[in-house]
């Protein structure tokens, strides 16, 4: 008998959710029953997530991929000997030569889904350690400007040049420095961050031992949301198996590692929020200054980066600043994971070069609509970005682009409307998701949300609309000139792109099924 046959089955939340285990289980049973030899590895997800639960199988060099597959699908897979990649109804080939994958630019999400996340052999069989190895040979400030030229700019959405930050944190003075991992992914319809943490938890460990190496910190902390449980236990284990292979040890250095579980506040997504639950106080906004990165975590020079910015350090480390710079359109460089959702007949991860069009992911990539109707309104930037109209999808998806049309990229999330959403009521949930969510600490967005919520209310039930409409946006100015953080100053953005764009959503006078009140 030969060497088993390798079967990958993603152990991904999303994977898990339409019963992956449930594959993987039926798979041995089948294959114990026929007398044939296979290994499950389980891996991360490789973004196709309409297509989950896939299992791609190693025939020769290819990884033949079926999908989506339920246990009841297994023996006939096993009947079509899938095993050699044979043909069956749920065959999809080699994933690479799918438009879908084929069509992408995967930098960071290049081994997402091919290994085991906790592999650590594998993970640099795959090209990790590179860039760990290139810092290791380069002095601090080296590595500062390699990270500056590739023009790397923050994911979590503000896009501040990361380089910049590194920079002031390396030349703060302070007993103790820190990197801060941001993995408070709330945006709704987001998924990358847990995708990575689930998938390839080596990567977001190795750019934040680089940074550390840079400024000189000797603590790093990385702060999970409490909803991605399976990532808070990929995250743990990562984190013994680096520590124990030593790889938190660079340049005479040793990174102490620590993982935080956030309580489920969106506030603690905005940094200095995120810092204040780190040290075990309520999750509220600092006044600024002083910036984090010159009194941050216990009033030292801290770094706080998004997952992604720093899972695309050590690609630009391996590679070079000038290979990394070639991607991207102006002042947009490198690739942005963009986190299908909504309305979409093919909802997943494409990671792409900035520059792509929002027409072009809801499109090409997504495949229009899934329920088949028209797209009526596409929201990019989370429930603090806007909604743009049929007419924007042209619009390419880098920080400037949409900037100047209203927009904003944010995380990377594009959620799908059809066109039997009403507008009015979806710039309502944006002041409803603040008021729940204020950590209300200043006025403007505490009381301002629920007066917003307040007078949507009227809007909607068609009570004096101009005048309520005057006066949303007396509010709307107020929380964006006087608010504390992004929470309230882009609240209303959401909104004043609704009433720009869909302004009939608003003038029906109560043409909403005959409900006339306001869930």
């Amino acid at each position: 008998m030969g060497e088993p046959v390798r079967i990958f089955v993603s152990r991904d939340s999303a994977a898990l959710s339409v019963g992956a285990d449930d594959v993987a289980q039926a798979i041995l049973e089948e294959a114990a029953r026929r007398k044939q030899s296979v290994t499950i590895i389980r891996t991360g997800s490789r973004g196709l997530f309409w297509l989950e639960p896939m299992v791609e199988v190693q025939t020769g060099r290819d990884r033949v991929a079926y999908g989506p597959t339920n246990p009841s699908d297994i023996s006939s897979l096993f009947d079509a000997d899938w095993l050699s990649g044979g043909s069956h109804g749920l065959r999809l080939g080699p994933l690479e030569s799918l438009p879908y994958f084929a069509n992408q630019e995967r930098l960071v999400f290049s081994r997402c889904g091919l290994t085991d996340p906790l592999d650590l052999q594998s993970y640099e069989q795959h090209g990790g350690l590179a860039g760990l190895r290139q810092a290791a040979k380069r002095r601090p400030a080296d590595v500062i400007e390699e990270v500056s030229k590739a023009g790397l700019r923050g994911r979590g959405g503000a896009g501040f040049p990361a380089g910049r930050k590194w920079a002031t944190v390396a030349a703060a003075s302070g007993a103790r420095k820190y990197i801060c991992c941001n993995a408070d992914e709330g945006d709704s319809g987001t998924f990358a961050d847990r995708m990575l943490l689930e998938g390839d938890p080596f990567v977001v460990l190795e750019g934040m031992t680089i940074a550390a190496h840079a400024v000189g910190a000797d603590e790093a902390y990385i702060y999970i949301r409490s909803e991605y449980p399976a990532a808070i236990k990929v995250l743990g284990e990562a984190v013994a198996i680096w520590q124990a292979a030593a790889l938190n040890q660079i340049a005479g250095r040793t990174i102490g590692f620590h993982i935080r579980r956030g309580a489920g506040a969106y506030i603690c997504g905005e940094e200095s929020s995120m810092l204040q639950s780190i040290e075990g106080k309520r999750g509220e906004v600092r006044a600024k200054p002083p910036l984090p990165a010159i009194a941050g975590l216990f009033g030292m020079p801290t770094v706080v980066n998004n997952v992604l910015t720093l899972a695309s350090v050590p690609w630009i480390l391996a590679n070079g600043a000038s290979a990394y710079a070639k991607f991207g359109a102006g002042n947009s460089r490198g690739t942005q994971a963009f986190q299908l959702a909504g309305d979409v007949a093919r909802g997943g991860l494409v990671e792409k070069a900035f520059g792509v069009t929002v027409r072009e992911l809801v499109e090409v990539f997504g495949g229009g609509t899934r329920s088949g109707r028209p797209v009526k309104a596409v929201m990019t930037g989370g429930p603090l970005g806007a909604y743009l109209s049929c007419d924007d999808l042209d619009v390419s998806m880098d920080y400037e682009a949409l900037q100047s049309i209203g927009g904003m990229l944010g995380h990377g999330g594009v959620v799908v409307f059809n066109d039997a959403t009403n507008m009015a009521r979806m710039a309502r949930f944006a002041m409803k998701f603040c008021a729940a969510e204020s950590c209300g600490k200043c006025t403007p967005c505490r009381v301002g949300a629920v007066r917003g919520m307040e007078t949507l209310d009227r809007i909607i039930n068609g009570v004096e609309v101009s005048a309520n409409l005057a006066l949303l946006e007396d509010l709307c100015e107020v929380m964006t000139d006087g608010s504390l953080c992004a929470m309230g100053g882009l609240t209303p953005a959401p909104v004043r792109s609704a009433i720009k764009r869909f302004p009939d959503d608003f003038l029906r006078n109560n043409d909403n099924s005959g409900q006339r009140g306001v869930s």
